[in-house]
């Protein structure tokens, strides 16, 4: 008897070929434009009924399984790539500086065309397969925008599922668990504004902004640690500091900018975060006459596995590897997920797959400039999305 792996291993020359050619070739959110047309010039070559200019950019592809049933899941990939210059040296790296697949998403592009090529060839399920190629996942919008477009009237499914490269996972391992898996992911920007003013003649005479953000950003490390309950997660971090200008190093800038991201995984520490930072940026600020304009903004909730579904996903994960190498009470990380909207609309559940990390190109992190998704592991995801379809439409119902 073929296993799911033995079949997962069928053509994927051609699946790694695709994968390769979509890292060469990255496009930021809501910019996918030859990454649609090619999932939907592949997807209508294998005889797939496609739907496109979901969300802006996204595809979805339906797979009518040949017995009868009434029951339709979705599976989801999303396919952008973020703003980051790639350090490896492959064959296949980006061709556009500045632009970078350096989250995995062309491997998840890839794993679920793979998986689209096998159930069109052998539809032998009950029900409908929704195949929900998502644009702008790096905190763009993309699953709202999804969802605002009508995703799950026009396509409805009763339950959806989501994976995702993860490296500290061994390849050839899963992990998930039941409920909250992933953390709210947020994002914040201040702008201090004040006088500005000769740092050398006069600084008597400024607002000294640098002041304000070095307070400002040593005031927000006591949010967590003293405001935060200790059996609870947050973080805080800074990611952007910008002011004044390297040619004038003499002037005291007038606008300082700070911005960073913040994480949670309840919405009352959520908001907490959101009116900390407004307080504490607008209190150092007015202790030297100065102002400050502040921003906060969620990008994604907390991803939250449906049980039912969480069981379904480590089922199907165990068709494809022994239990052992599946782990069903992964503990939760803080990493962020617009799949998160989705899973607020409909029930599912969202799996790691096992990437692996590596010494030298490709063996990065995600988020990593040396970070590549690994081609050892796209017949394992492969075999996943088939095992998701025979645990939920291998019988009618």
């Amino acid at each position: 008897m073929t296993t799911l792996l033995q079949q997962a291993k069928d053509g994927i020359q051609d699946i790694i070929a695709i994968r390769r050619d979509i890292h060469a070739h990255p496009e930021l959110g809501f910019e996918e434009t030859r990454t649609s047309a090619l999932i939907k010039r592949t997807l209508q070559e294998w005889g797939i009924q496609v739907e496109s200019e979901i969300g802006k950019t996204g595809i979805v592809g339906t797979i009518v399984g040949n017995r009868p049933g009434s029951t339709a899941i979705g599976l989801r990939a999303d396919m952008d790539a973020l703003a980051l210059t790639e350090g490896n040296g492959l064959e296949h790296a980006s061709q556009h500086p500045g632009r970078m697949h350096a989250c995995g998403h062309d491997g998840h592009t890839a794993m679920l065309l793979g998986a689209a090529r096998l159930l069109a060839r052998n539809p032998d399920f009950a029900g409908t397969v929704h195949l929900i190629f998502q644009p702008a996942e790096e905190g763009r919008g993309g699953a709202l925008a999804m969802l605002e477009d009508g995703l799950f009237t026009r396509f409805p499914c009763e339950r959806i599922y989501g994976m995702h490269s993860y490296p500290p996972l061994q390849a050839g391992t899963f992990g998930t668990r039941p409920q909250v898996l992933m953390a709210a992911s947020g994002r914040w920007k201040v702008k201090f504004c004040g006088t500005g003013g000769h740092g050398g003649a006069s600084p008597h005479l400024a607002t000294d902004l640098t002041i304000v953000q070095a307070n400002f950003i040593q005031g927000l490390q006591t949010v967590v640690a003293r405001e935060i309950p200790p059996l609870d997660t947050a973080i805080i971090s800074v990611g952007y500091v910008h002011g004044g200008d390297p040619n004038a190093m003499n002037v005291m800038p007038a606008e300082v900018f700070v911005a960073g991201t913040m994480r949670a995984f309840s919405a009352e520490i959520q908001a907490l975060l959101e009116r900390r930072i407004t307080e504490l940026a607008n209190v150092h600020a007015n202790l030297i006459g100065a102002t400050a304009q502040v921003e906060c903004w969620w990008n994604a909730i907390p991803v939250d596995n449906d049980s039912k579904a969480t069981e379904v996903a480590v089922e199907a994960a165990r068709m494809v590897v022994p239990p052992e190498k599946v782990n069903g009470e992964m503990r939760p990380v803080t990493a962020g997920e617009d799949f998160s909207f989705m899973l607020k609309a409909r029930p599912g559940a969202f799996m790691f797959i096992g990437n692996g990390r590596s010494a030298g190109d490709g063996g990065g992190d995600l988020h990593m400039p040396n970070y590549d998704f690994n081609d050892d592991v796209l017949h394992y995801g492969i075999a996943y999305w088939l095992a998701v379809v025979q645990q939920e439409l291998g019988e009618p119902k």
